[in-house]
């Protein structure tokens, strides 16, 4: 009996994930064997695209569906609540002395090296990547903000 219960689950998690589509809607099913008795379950976006999990005696699959999205819109304040929130946690940067105007090399007492690490994990944060003829010229947070909001076409 427990054989037989393993041997289900096993060929339950080697199935593939489903794939359903409800309009302009995309959702990902993926099938979990668990041990508990369910009544059948149904995706019924249309009769297309139907699918319908029967119940077992010893055991029932359900579903977890996951829901992909995109990040809410950025923001000029977003934007720079974010670079402030990078900056504070670097070590090398007193969080007390940090301003938004402040200079890098002249007011935090930074390197070039330290700079280009600011700049990466910049571009860790924002999920893209800033040449480096471009990532020389920013010195200061606000410089940052405002070439990050230029690249993301943030305008308020």
């Amino acid at each position: 009996m427990a054989a037989r219960v393993l041997v289900q689950c096993v060929r339950s998690l080697a199935r593939p994930s489903l794939r359903l589509s409800c309009g302009n809607l995309a959702v990902r099913a993926t099938a979990v064997p668990t041990t508990t008795t369910h009544r059948p379950l149904s995706f019924a976006a249309d009769n297309r695209n139907t699918r319908w999990l029967g119940q077992s005696r010893i055991s029932s699959v359900s579903v977890l569906c996951r829901q992909y999205g995109d990040l809410p819109p950025l923001t000029l304040e977003s934007i720079k609540d974010r670079v402030m929130y990078v900056l504070k946690l670097y070590d090398k940067i007193n969080p007390e002395k940090l301003q938004t105007a402040s200079h890098f090399m002249k007011d935090l007492g930074l390197d070039s090296l330290d700079q280009v690490e600011i700049i990466m994990a910049m571009e860790d944060e924002f999920g893209f990547e800033i040449p480096d003829a471009e990532a020389e010229k920013l010195m200061t947070p606000d410089e940052i903000v405002q070439y990050i909001a230029d690249k993301k076409d943030v305008y308020e």
